[in-house]
C-alpha cells in the first residue's frame, strides 16, 4: 500500500501463536493490512525457523511485517507477562494441536475476563464434531477430503502441489476474525471464532459433490475424468508445454483462424463444445503435432492475439520474473535460513483497494527471535526492572547479538 495511505487494520494488534503455515498465514494477512502482530514465540524459537527441505522459507514467508517475542509459557510468570500483552490487544490467534493452548494458561474463557473485547481465533485440522480431538497436517486433509484422490492418476492419490488447505484455512479465519471485529464495534464483545483443514478441504470438494449428485455417478479423478470442454489440455511444443482452455464456441472459432484450421473449424463434427468433446479421440491428436512443430513462444502469441485462455507451463522459480506480478508489487524479503542469508523476491498480496492496485509494504523484516520482546513488555506496562528480571530468569529471551546487523549482513 503506498506510503501516504492509511492501512485498513492499523488500529488493531494482534497476538500471533502461530506455527508452521496456517496460524502465521492468517497473522501474515492481518500484518499486511497494518495490524501490528506481536509473533508469540516459544522460548527456543519457532521450529519452522530451522526446518529443511521444502519448509526451508515457511518462517520467511509467513512472518514478515510482525514483531517477535519469545516467552517461556511454561512457567507462571511467563503466563503472567503473556496475560499483561491480552489486555491490550484486539485479537489472538492460534493453530496448536487440541489441548496445547490450555495448557499454556490460554484457554479463551480465561483471557475473556481479562480482555472481554478479545477475539479469539482458533485454527484446528477439524471444527466442533466428531473429529475435534484429532489433530491434522494440510496432507492429511487432502488425503481425508478426496482432494488427493482428485488429483493423481486412478489408484495414486496426490496432494496438489503447495499447502492450499493452510492457507485456504488460514484465510477463512481471518474472514472469521474481521466479521467478529465488525460484530464487536456494535455490541462492544469479543468472542471465539474458529477455522480448520479439514472444512476448507471440504468446502473445495462441493462442486464434485454436486457434480456426483447431478450426474448419478462418483467423480473420477482429474487425469482420467471425463472432459467438461474439447480443447483443455497441455500441449507439447518445440521447446516446452503451454495449457489452452477453450471453453466457449467462441473461442473455437478464433482458435481456427488463428492457426489456420479451417478445415477443423468447418467440420460439422465440431461445432459443438459437446461435438468436440464426443470426438477428443482424434481431434486432438491433430492438434498435439500442430503444436509440437511449432516454438512456445509462437504459439503463446498467437493464443494471445487470439485472446484465448492460455498459460505456460510454470515453475516457482519464474514467478519473481513475471512481469506481471513484478508490476503489482514483489517483496524483497530477507530469509536466513539453513546457515544462508539472502533476498527473495515474494508476492504481496492479492487484493486490490481502490482504482489501483497497490503494492504489500514491507514495514519489517521476518524477525529475530524475541528481536522486539523487551519492547512489547515495556508496552504493555512492565517496568525495566520487571522485564531485566524475566531476562534473567530465562523466562524472556533477549534477541541474539547479530539480529541488529541482520538486514546489513543480507546478500
Amino acid at each position: 500500500m503506498t506510503a501516504d495511505v492509511a492501512k485498513p487494520l492499523q488500529n488493531i494488534r494482534v497476538l500471533d501463536f502461530g506455527h508452521t503455515i496456517m496460524g502465521p498465514g492468517a497473522g501474515l494477512i492481518l500484518a499486511d493490512l497494518g495490524a501490528d502482530v506481536i509473533k508469540v514465540e516459544p522460548y527456543e524459537g519457532d521450529s519452522t525457523r530451522r526446518m529443511p527441505g521444502f519448509a526451508a522459507g515457511f518462517f520467511a514467508t509467513f512472518n514478515r511485517n510482525k514483531r517477535s517475542i519469545a516467552l517461556d509459557l511454561k512457567t507462571p510468570r511467563g503466563q503472567a507477562a503473556l496475560h499483561r500483552l491480552v489486555a491490550g490487544a484486539d485479537v489472538l490467534l492460534e493453530n496448536f494441536g487440541p489441548g496445547t493452548i490450555e495448557r499454556l494458561g490460554c484457554r479463551w474463557e480465561d483471557l475473556a475476563k481479562i480482555n472481554p473485547r478479545l477475539i479469539f481465533l482458533s485454527m484446528k485440522g477439524y471444527l466442533k464434531g466428531p473429529y475435534e480431538h484429532r489433530g491434522a497436517l494440510d496432507e492429511v486433509v487432502q488425503m481425508q477430503s478426496g482432494i488427493a484422490y482428485m488429483t493423481g492418476p486412478p489408484g495414486q492419490p496426490l496432494r496438489a502441489g503447495a499447502s492450499i488447505i493452510d492457507i485456504l484455512g488460514a484465510v477463512f479465519g481471518v474472514v472469521a476474525v474481521l466479521a467478529a471485529i465488525n460484530e464487536r464495534a456494535i455490541t462492544g464483545q469479543g468472542k471465539r471464532v474458529g477455522s480448520s483443514l479439514f472444512e476448507s478441504a471440504a468446502f473445495l470438494m462441493a462442486s464434485h459433490i454436486a457434480g456426483g449428485a447431478v450426474t448419478g455417478e462418483p467423480m473420477r479423478p482429474f487425469p482420467a475424468r471425463t472432459n467438461a470442454w474439447g480443447v483443455y489440455d497441455v500441449f507439447d511444443t518445440r521447446d516446452g508445454q503451454v495449457f489452452i482452455g477453450i471453453t466457449s464456441d467462441a473461442h473455437w472459432s478464433r482458435f481456427c483462424k488463428q492457426f489456420g484450421l479451417a478445415e477443423l473449424g468447418g467440420d460439422p463434427r465440431l461445432q459443438s463444445n459437446t461435438d468436440r468433446c464426443a470426438n477428443r479421440h482424434w481431434m486432438l491428436p491433430v492438434l498435439k503435432r500442430l503444436f509440437a512443430e511449432q516454438a512456445m513462444a509462437d504459439v503463446l502469441a498467437a493464443c494471445d492475439t487470439a485472446m484465448l485462455p492460455y498459460a505456460k507451463v510454470g515453475h516457482p522459480d519464474e514467478l519473481p520474473r513475471d512481469p506481471h506480478l513484478a508490476a503489482g508489487g514483489l517483496v524483497e524479503t530477507a530469509i536466513s535460513a539453513l546457515g544462508k542469508h539472502l533476498i527473495a523476491h515474494l508476492p504481496g498480496l492479492p487484493m486490490e483497494f481502490g482504482e489501483f492496485r497497490e503494492r504489500t509494504r514491507l514495514e519489517r523484516q521476518p524477525p529475530g527471535i524475541s528481536e522486539h520482546g523487551e519492547q512489547v513488555l515495556r508496552e504493555a506496562g512492565l517496568t525495566p526492572a520487571e522485564v531485566e528480571a524475566l531476562v534473567q530468569e530465562r523466562i524472556l529471551r533477549r534477541p541474539d547479538a547479530q539480529v541488529a546487523a541482520r538486514n546489513e549482513n543480507v546478500a
